[in-house]
């Protein structure tokens, strides 16, 4: 989770929309001035954001940017596409308790996945998989392939969504016999570009547009008795919101082969969407558009921890930042809720686990 909250409110647009999207904490105590001090909480950059500020920091000739571009083109339209799905969720209803959940990861042993949406009733749960693919869509039946051809006739082989599926159903229902859950699963795989056109189906799996979701979510539970009438559906979404357990990957540099000195210094600018803030009597100023943010060397801690290594020290911090100051470093560390560990001028600053 991103969350913080800077001294000076409403001047962080890019910050902002990182707020919206992950909520916002902050911890607040008398200080020895009897002021407040602030405590920012922070955390990985999501996906979407992260993979757009790692390309802010690369020259434009690097190798990995065409490849870091496609990638942030798919996350880009695979989250618009969850967002059609939760939009389109609205128009679900039935008479019976029902309660959804979204971006569900949980894990046993070393087994973990990552459900896009959950839907728990009384006759099953349903796993709902959202998949942003456009073009013609081929299943084919004998080689268990799948495969799409774009309009100018290129074929793409991509792995079959209804093996990931199956494979989370089968994750479900030993999570649920684990817990003593009496309650089905099925699954439902939602296909959220506009432009997708079914060639051929599976059989097995439901499968569908993001217009038919809502019927075909129907049709699912209709073929399901009631089954868990003498158990709570809202203690089976406490036990999973329990167990949920956050994939940790790795940082950017090493999951997508990027040396660390690649990456230029410097201090985001929100309005100018590059590297142009400087340091200057506890603030930072824009030099191109002269925008002062004293809070933004909090995203490009974000961005040292999500994509460096997830512990900075105070050189790291200089050097990532493009300022000389150690006193400066050191406040600007210690404001935040990391953890500290070592000695003196040794200092690691690191997640709380």
């Amino acid at each position: 989770m991103v969350a913080f909250r800077s001294r000076k409110a409403g001047s962080q647009g890019f910050e902002n929309k990182l707020l919206q999207e992950s909520g916002e904490c902050y911890n607040s105590s008398n200080s020895h001035g009897g002021g407040i001090h602030i405590t920012k909480i922070i955390g990985l950059l999501p996906q979407t954001e992260a993979l757009a500020l790692l390309l802010a920091r690369l020259d434009h000739q690097h190798p990995q940017r065409p490849f870091l571009e496609r990638e942030l083109h798919w996350k880009t339209a695979g989250k618009r596409g969850e967002e059609r799905i939760r939009k389109k969720f609205n128009e679900f209803y039935q008479e019976e308790e029902f309660h959804t959940l979204w971006n569900v990861s949980l894990k046993i042993d070393n087994w973990f996945v990552q459900m896009d949406g959950l839907l728990l009733t009384e006759h099953c749960a349903i796993i709902i998989e959202s998949k942003n693919i456009s073009g013609q869509l081929h299943f084919d039946e004998k080689t268990g392939e799948f495969f799409r051809v774009n309009p100018t006739g290129e074929k793409t082989v991509m792995e079959n969504p209804k093996i990931q599926l199956n494979k989370h159903i089968r994750f479900l229902t030993h999570f649920f016999k684990m817990k003593k859950i009496n309650l089905s699963v099925a699954g439902l795989i939602v296909f959220t570009a506009k432009d997708c056109e079914f060639i051929s189906k599976p059989h097995g799996v439901s499968i569908c547009k993001t217009y038919q979701m809502i019927e075909y979510l129907l049709e699912i539970l209709q073929a399901f008795p009631l089954e868990a009438e003498n158990i709570k559906l809202s203690k089976i979404k406490k036990l999973i919101l329990t167990n949920q357990t956050p994939y940790k990957q790795a940082p950017l540099c090493t999951y997508y082969f990027i040396d660390p000195k690649d990456l230029n210094p410097g201090v985001y600018c929100p309005n100018c969407k590059i590297l142009t803030m400087q340091r200057a009597k506890r603030n930072w100023i824009c030099t191109e558009c002269g925008v002062r943010n004293a809070s933004a060397h909090i995203l490009a801690i974000q961005e040292y921890l999500t994509f460096v290594e997830t512990n900075i020290t105070n050189q790291k911090l200089r050097e990532f930042c493009g300022f000389e100051s150690r006193a400066v470093a050191t406040r600007l560390l210690s404001q935040l809720d990391l953890k500290r560990i070592g000695k003196s001028k040794a200092y690691s600053y690191h997640f709380h686990e």
